[in-house]
């Protein structure tokens, strides 16, 4: 008895009722259809021309006026919010857009012709349970007499209990008529994202769409993590050495002070930039964000130094020569090695010194940053930048070897990158 009332509680629920809705809509088309095939019919048959001609041209008014409007595109569009609103469907494609191509017309005219084939017969029932419905659930209560309950049928109405199958033909007629809307609204929500929605290739497309949203939202966390992780390590040690004299050198207090302002406001500029970014993702013709290469190296450079910083820069080839993909790389990677000596090394910005190589030859591109150490490896902590580095590197097929190594005073840490390069710009 549970699992019966369930079953019935779950066809009373409100989608029910919206697909019958939806099933009301098609049968207003093809009444409208109806009405102007009844205006041309009427036209053709004052021609008086042959009953096989007559008959081709009522093929074609009655087929012709679904289709053409079907193919319109903005067809698919309402057909498709109708169809989530009233059928409780979701679309791969969302929202489901108007029809650009013709198989997404020709599926939209057979969806369309659906819904109206559909609507048509669940309308009709419709006029007739709700029309002769009402006669026989006032039959008991109707005085004495010979009447018309359905056309063509005459039944002898006693008013009083023997005409009460009558009412009980009503409700059933009733629910079988609910049934039977709820059924067809089945179908059509089953059959919906298979006709009207988008074809195998079309989801296809969605992904790859979809792919590449997520690969640049992953780069645009990358260049976020690179871009402002540098700015805040600067800003860190800065504000450690001007703490510290703050009393004894003021000159130098105010130096680093106007060096953190200024890798503040570019760390909050890239913020903002990254983050508008973020938010106009899925406008049509959206911007994607300047990446910096290998070209703002100096740039780096100078805004490192000027958190007390020396780095020693050791450069050979022509940069400019190198593909864009691998010089935007090069120069996250750069920053990336300057970020972890500034967090790692232990040491306060007026006595760290780093050593910068970059090298361009036939071999490819190399890329080392040397920095001292506190006497233990902090860089395989559970920061995310040396795993970044390797992954930029992974992408781009190159090597990474990144450890402590022994040197005249002391262990350093290097990092050091090589990546295969084909002098083709792009």
């Amino acid at each position: 008895m549970k699992a019966a009332a369930r079953a019935i509680g779950s066809l009373w629920r409100t989608s029910t009722y919206l697909r019958w809705v939806y099933l009301l809509l098609g049968a207003a088309l093809v009444l409208a259809f109806i009405l102007v095939d009844s205006a041309l019919g009427a036209v053709v048959a004052d021609l008086g021309m042959p009953k096989v001609a007559t008959g081709i041209i009522w093929v074609v008014i009655g087929l012709v006026p679904p289709v053409v409007l079907g193919l319109l595109p903005a067809v698919r569009e309402v057909e498709g919010i109708a169809v989530e609103s009233l059928l409780a469907v979701r679309f791969d494609e969302r929202p489901l857009g108007p029809a650009r191509t013709w198989p997404q017309r020709r599926r939209t005219v057979v969806w369309f012709c659906l819904h109206l084939v559909a609507g048509g017969v669940v309308g009709v029932l419709s006029t007739i349970v709700f029309g002769v419905g009402a006669i026989w659930l006032a039959a008991p209560f109707r005085s004495a007499g010979s009447r018309d309950i359905v056309p063509g049928w005459s039944y002898d109405v006693r008013g009083n209990w023997t005409d009460v199958w009558m009412p009980a033909a009503a409700i059933g007629g009733l629910a079988g008529l609910f049934l039977l809307s709820a059924a067809v609204g089945a179908l059509l929500a089953y059959l919906a994202p298979r006709v009207l929605g988008p074809t195998a290739a079309e989801r296809i497309e969605l992904l790859e769409q979809q792919t590449a949203t997520l690969a640049e939202r992953n780069r645009l966390a990358r260049e976020l993590h690179d871009s402002v992780g540098h700015a805040l390590s600067l800003v860190t040690i800065q504000a450690a050495a001007a703490r510290r004299v703050l009393a004894s050198d003021p000159d130098f207090a105010e130096n680093a002070l106007a060096a953190m302002e200024t890798s503040a406001r570019a760390a909050l500029a890239d913020l903002d930039h990254v983050l508008g970014l973020l938010r106009d993702d899925r406008r049509p013709g959206s911007r994607t964000t300047p990446q910096a290469t290998l070209g703002g190296l100096d740039r780096l450079v100078e805004a490192t130094r000027a958190g007390g910083i020396t780095i020693e820069v050791d450069r050979s080839g022509d940069l400019d020569q190198l593909p864009a993909a691998v010089s935007r790389e090069a120069y996250r990677i750069v920053q990336e090695g300057l970020t972890n000596a500034i967090r790692h090394a232990g040491r306060p910005a007026g006595e760290l010194a780093v050593d910068l190589s970059i090298r361009l030859d036939a071999s490819g591109l190399r890329l080392a940053v040397t920095n001292p150490m506190n006497g233990k490896s902090e860089h395989s902590g559970g920061g995310r930048g040396l795993a970044g580095i390797r992954e930029r590197v992974a992408v781009l097929r190159g090597t990474v070897d990144a450890g402590p190594i022994a040197e005249a005073d002391g262990q350093a840490w290097r990092l050091a990158v090589r990546l295969p390069v084909s002098m083709t710009r792009g």
